[in-house]
């Protein structure tokens, strides 16, 4: 016996409810939280020293091997000493974790942002905050503030650049993967290739060793360079920031860690006190100027 029409209607129309409501309950909400925002229990999320780290109660931080001065001493990340060390420590000291409970791990520097899942809670390793990069991991606001540098062999033939122009037909080189040797090629635009490096330090070597004409790297690291790793080179000048705005140094985290705003709040917080500036002061108060490349 088939039911009548009306009736008919009626039963499909408590099947559909039904089949909505089951779906609804199936389907993925939507979330309270942005990539690495807090949750909904925003109260406890970053609650101090009580964070979802990948070790219960310890913060690992990681940082690449060997950790060059002036953002490391003696690489040895865990002393505290040199400007990354240090605010590594007050990000912790800020969330809740005291330097006996941090662990450090060493991630080779184009590692830490390349995709996949980390096995640190974050990285600080002079990695500038990037629109492609954000594509595969998470930042932190920015903790400084950098702009590139050449350096070049006094007497060498980069020695008396003034400007991009005069850059342009000489051989130039930089760490991979660094927005050091994206500079080069976005930039300076060179006649020739630029050599490419995969430690800082091979490309420190390479201009000692007449190799290129002139390296870029990161304003402090090249007056650290000139101090201390090849004391007959020169700072030629420094770029300025493309496109107005400032190349910011920032901490690296897992794509959509539950940690970014907790760490992003723990950046800001020391950029707000003071903390920041008072650490820039102590540990790259060498490097304040160098000419403009234009």
């Amino acid at each position: 016996m088939h039911p009548a029409p009306s009736a008919l209607r009626r039963a499909v129309a408590a099947a559909t409810i039904a089949l909505l409501a089951t779906a609804v309950g199936c389907a993925p909400q939507p979330d309270d939280k942005a990539s690495g925002g807090s949750s909904s229990s925003a109260g406890t999320t970053c609650a101090k020293g009580k964070l979802a780290t990948k070790t219960s109660g310890k913060l690992t931080i990681a940082t690449d091997e060997p950790a060059y001065e002036p953002w490391f001493k003696d690489d040895k990340p865990a002393n505290g000493e040199g400007f990354e060390s240090a605010v590594a420590y007050a990000v912790a000291k800020q969330l809740g974790y005291d330097k006996s409970a941090v662990v450090w791990q060493r991630v080779p520097f184009n590692k830490a942002f390349a995709p996949g899942v980390k096995t640190f809670d974050f990285d600080i390793n002079q990695v500038s905050i990037s629109t492609e990069r954000k594509k595969a991991v998470d930042f932190s606001s920015g903790y400084y503030d950098v702009r590139q540098a050449v350096i070049a062999l006094k007497g060498g033939k980069a020695a008396k650049a003034t400007s991009i122009a005069d850059l342009k037909g000489l051989k130039l080189g930089a760490q991979v993967g660094t927005t050091s040797l994206n500079y080069i090629s976005d930039v300076v635009k060179p006649s020739q290739e630029a050599a490419a490096y995969s430690k800082n330090d091979q490309a420190v070597s390479a201009l000692r060793n007449g190799q290129v004409d002139a390296i870029v790297t990161d304003l402090p690291t090249a007056f650290y360079v000139t101090a201390a790793q090849v004391t007959n080179a020169k700072i030629v000048g420094q770029f300025e920031n493309q496109g107005g705005t400032p190349e910011q140094f920032g901490l690296v985290l897992d794509k959509g860690s539950d940690l970014t705003s907790c760490v992003t709040s723990a950046v800001d917080a020391l950029r707000k006190d003071g903390t920041l500036a008072k650490l820039d002061k102590q540990w790259l108060s060498d490097a304040v100027d160098a000419p403009v490349l234009k």
